[in-house]
């Protein structure tokens, strides 16, 4: 079984978040130091310390940069990984890393990629953020990577161009493909440096994976917020998973025959947006013949008075039926394939070790054909026989 780092991102995600939560976790700083001497770059210092962020004890990571004027570009920040001791597999992670940012910034910017300035991951800091990070997990032998979905926060942020919404579009951009949310904290809770980390170093991103856990560290952010500013990893041993997942849902029903059906589409959208998982139509015939629908809405154990709510505020109907039942469904992850069109994040279904279904998110492919001119049904053709495994 694989060694496992879990990357539970509730309050975001930044590279000196990442470096303190393995730190935490039980990375020696001295063995971490010793990695980044090998980068051979100066004016810099590292400092460790143990904090807390609400009440939670957590491990900050600074970087202490006495030189912050010098502005690199992405060939610079390849030649001092490249010039290196650092190990082979580092030195590619770390340069992935930097690649997605420039790629993100010369588009968001509309500048050629070896014109993009680094100006907020040009400093030393952001180096040793990423080069730390890939190398501190290589040191706690980590083999697989999992994170959760991002908290990304909302608001807007002071950058060098100006002030932008949050997510900031770099960071946006880094992210196509990969699941967030915000819980409304007005924040930068993701940054371009550590979406870039965990989108290179991530084989999925969704629930926690079965695992034995051994370790468990909290790398706190620099801000207190109004929740614990912190990033949790957690590291064990890998399970094998079972043929099966399961989980367990709520089904709530209804029978109307006495609404305008121009109003289901709006009923749809308002169920959808309060969390339901399926929301569909089964045509009836009721009491004295007359001609109805069946009202079904799927939904996550303990929504389902929530979305009651919805269904009876918004319908004509004056009750609901629910229950519980259990699902067992395939394994479902969200991978990201490079195709013609660039990367497609594709639904990937799969029963022990086997894939059984595959098909690109619907989504990707409008946008390739709103901006290629392309039919969707040929950019279906044309992504169905490509190898996801």
């Amino acid at each position: 079984m694989s060694r496992i780092a879990y990357l539970d991102c509730f309050s975001g995600v930044s590279g000196d978040m990442l470096i303190g939560s393995l730190l935490d976790a039980g990375l020696e700083p001295a063995a971490l130091q010793d990695e980044l001497a090998k980068l051979a770059l100066p004016g810099y210092e590292v400092q460790v310390e143990k904090t807390s962020r609400q009440g939670l004890a957590a491990t900050k990571f600074d970087v202490l940069d006495h030189d912050r004027s010098t502005y690199r570009h992405l060939a610079d920040l390849n030649r001092i990984v490249e010039q290196s001791a650092l190990a082979e597999g580092v030195k590619t992670a770390a340069k992935n890393v930097f690649r997605r940012i420039a790629v993100a910034e010369a588009r968001i910017h509309g500048t050629a990629l070896e014109k993009v300035h680094f100006h907020e991951v040009g400093a030393v800091d952001t180096i040793i953020d990423v080069v730390g990070t890939i190398a501190g997990l290589r040191l706690l032998g980590i083999e697989k990577v999992s994170c959760s979905r991002l908290n990304t926060g909302t608001g807007f942020i002071e950058f060098s161009h100006g002030k932008y919404p949050v997510p900031a579009p770099a960071t946006l951009e880094i992210l196509q493909g990969v699941p967030i949310y915000s819980t409304g904290l007005r924040a930068e809770l993701v940054t371009p440096t550590g979406a870039a980390i965990v989108r290179e170093l991530s084989g999925e991103f969704g629930d926690m994976p079965p695992m034995r856990v051994e370790q468990v560290g909290y790398g706190a952010g620099s801000r207190e917020l109004a929740q614990p500013n912190v990033l949790r990893v957690v590291i064990g041993e890998e399970i094998a998973a079972t043929d099966f997942d399961r989980d367990h849902v709520a089904i709530i029903e209804t029978n109307i025959d006495d609404m305008n059906p121009q109003i289901y589409e709006t009923v749809f959208e308002s169920l959808f947006q309060h969390g339901a998982l399926d929301v569909y139509l089964t045509s009836l015939i009721m009491k004295k013949s007359r001609p109805g629908v069946k009202l079904s809405v799927l939904c996550n154990a303990g929504d389902e008075e929530k979305l009651a709510k919805v269904i009876l505020a918004q319908t004509t109907t004056i009750g609901v039926r629910i229950r519980k039942e259990q699902r067992l469904k395939l394994h479902r992850e969200i991978r990201v394939v490079e195709t013609e069109f660039g990367p497609v994040p594709f639904k990937v279904g799969s029963l022990g070790d086997e894939i059984l279904h595959t098909a690109p998110e619907y989504e990707a492919c409008r946008k390739i054909a709103r901006e290629t001119g392309t039919p969707i049904k040929d950019i279906y053709e044309r992504l169905a026989f490509l190898d996801i495994a």
